[in-house]
Order: structure tokens, then sequence, then C-alpha cells
């Protein structure tokens, strides 16, 4: 990959359509301290809006994947007002992901906790290493996880999100995968291959459909049976009069590969 920009705390590289958003502060475990959320947030508000890239892979360096908010920063920072600051970022940080029209995959070499492991269940999809590790501990410092709490609890069953917030212990990736945080668990050795194939599919797909998939899972995920199937049946409606749909019926029909114009 070439490198498309990096800074101290993020490193963005692009390859074939493939965006890498890198954490990159290895000395801290990669923290979510106020300067790395805003520059994560920067970094996948900048990919939404690139018509180059198709697909995010957000990964890290060093021996974390995550380790959650950066607790010597809020020590030194014990104001309320510097704390809603700090959780406002963490917010716009996790609905830029949501909310980034391209999907987004988590690459997890190792351990992701607390806010980490909230990171990890934002993304679209999730692959480990089996090696990496997982836990929501807030609770065993007094702090319980709310936050991470969220996205949990629209990955995981209500139990199993419950168990990870009030135990707070760690639980490997299989444990992780069964739970329903991860879409695969593979030997670190095979973890980029894994990350790129599933990359590469989606990247081959049209991005045009894709954003209007994204956007429509997330927004009928919150409404009701009848409500969602009144959204989604629109959103049918609407996706059926774009040019990539109509490209795609037609080269099915007449079996040969689709022209996407992600229009």
């Amino acid at each position: 990959m070439n490198p498309a920009e990096h800074n101290e705390l993020v490193a963005v590289a692009d390859a074939a359509g493939v965006r890498s958003i890198t954490l990159n502060n290895p000395a801290a475990r990669n923290a979510l301290s106020g300067p790395m959320m805003a520059a994560l947030c920067g970094a996948f508000r900048a990919a939404a809006r690139d018509p180059s890239v198709r697909v995010v892979v957000l990964a890290a360096n060093g021996p974390a994947f995550c380790a959650g908010h950066d607790l010597k920063e809020i020590r030194a920072n014990p104001g309320a007002a510097f704390h809603e600051a700090l959780m406002a970022g963490c917010v716009d940080l996790m609905m830029a992901i949501v909310r980034c029209p391209k999907p987004v995959i988590a690459r997890v070499h190792a351990t992701a906790t607390a806010a980490g492991c909230q990171l990890v269940a934002s993304c679209d999809l999730a692959v480990a290493a089996r090696e990496a590790k997982f836990a929501t501990p807030g609770v065993n410092i007094g702090l319980f996880c709310s936050t991470p709490m969220v996205a949990l609890s629209r990955n995981l069953s209500n139990k199993h999100a419950m168990e990870m917030l009030l135990c707070g212990e760690m639980i490997d990736a299989d444990t992780a995968w069964r739970m329903g945080l991860l879409n695969r668990v593979v030997a670190a050795d095979e973890l980029d291959a894994t990350v790129e194939h599933l990359a590469r599919t989606i990247a081959g797909k049209s991005s045009h459909t894709l954003a209007i998939g994204k956007e429509a899972f997330y927004a009928q995920r919150e409404m009701g049976l009848e409500d969602a199937y009144r959204y989604a049946a629109g959103v049918m409606v609407a996706n059926l009069q774009a040019e990539d749909a109509k490209e795609g019926i037609g080269a099915f029909i007449e079996k040969r590969p689709p022209c996407w114009v992600d229009r």
C-alpha cells in the first residue's frame, strides 16, 4: 500500500479502492484520547467523501488493538466539562463509522477493551486473530461501560452483552465470535489475507448499492416491524430506479459480468 496520509496518531493508506485507517499510538496501547478520536473521526469523514474509496479497513499498530479511553487523560482532567466533551467526541466517532457510506471492516490483531471493544462493535464487519481478546472492564474500576453498551447491545444478545458488561472479564476471540461480536476468527498469519479477501469482495460491488444498503440497515433496525418493512419497501423502490440496479439485473439475465457506474 502507498501511504496517503500519516500522523503520530492515525495512519491512512489506499490500495485499489480499499482505505486502511490505522490507530498508530502503540506506546499508549492506541487509547482513545481526545486527539486520537478527533483524528479517527476526521479520517472516517474523509473516507466517506472520497469517491475512490469503496471499503474501509480499521486496523491498529502495536501490542494492542485499542485499550479504550485514556484513563490518564481522564484523571488529569477531572472536570465535568472535559468529560462531556470527551464523550461527545466518542459519540461523534462511533456515528462517523456507522454513517460512513462505505462498509467498514475491523481488523483486530490483539486486545480490544472498553471503548476499544465498542470500536470493533461499531464497525460493519470484524475479523480477528485467534490471539485477540475482548472485554468491557469498566465495572472493575467503578465506571460502567455505558457507551460501549450501546454498540454491544446492538450486536450481541442481551444476555451476552450484559455478561460482558456486568462481569468485566476478558473473553477470547472464539467466545467473541460465538457471542456475535466477530464475523471470523483466523490464525494470526491468515488475518491480512482474510481481511483483504473480504474487502476486495465487497469493493467489487456497486458503491451506490452498498451505500443504500448500509444506511437502510441501520435505519430499519431502530423501527418497529411494520414500519421497518414499509421503510425497506420504499428503499427497494428507489434502488430499483438506480442505474446500477438496472445494469445488474440486465447482466444477470444476460449472463455477463455487470459494469457498475456507481449511481
